[in-house]
């Protein structure tokens, strides 16, 4: 599989992990869109939101726990965070591996 995060999870390829459990893992962006920006990304190889069903949606609230986990060690839980999930091309998907953002630290602007 030619999936840059599954090469992540395989440890294939070096990054800044900073939480992993036998789910998920994160890590920072190697293009920070904020000071805080980290990647979190489920183990098992799903393709984008649109690969979510009964079978896997468990994931997706524990990366929401994760990721306000994370936001209180980071130090953005107070001020403020964004998580984000970008599917498809036209959504801004650029990994074919479902993953989320969460994005803090400063004055983010509003999306809409």
């Amino acid at each position: 599989m030619d999936c840059i995060f599954c090469k992540i999870i395989s440890k294939e390829i070096p990054c800044k992990i900073v939480y992993e459990d036998e789910t998920v893992i994160a890590f920072h962006d190697i293009a920070p869109a904020a000071p805080v920006h980290v990647v979190i990304a489920p183990k098992a190889h799903i393709p984008s939101a649109l690969g979510i069903d009964g079978t896997n949606s468990a994931v997706v609230g524990h990366i929401y726990e994760v990721a306000v986990a994370l936001a209180g060690t980071l130090g953005i839980a107070e001020s403020g965070f964004r998580i984000v999930n970008n599917c498809g091309a036209d959504g801004g998907q650029t990994v074919a591996h479902i993953h989320f953002h969460l994005l803090g630290g400063r004055k983010l602007g509003v999306m809409g």
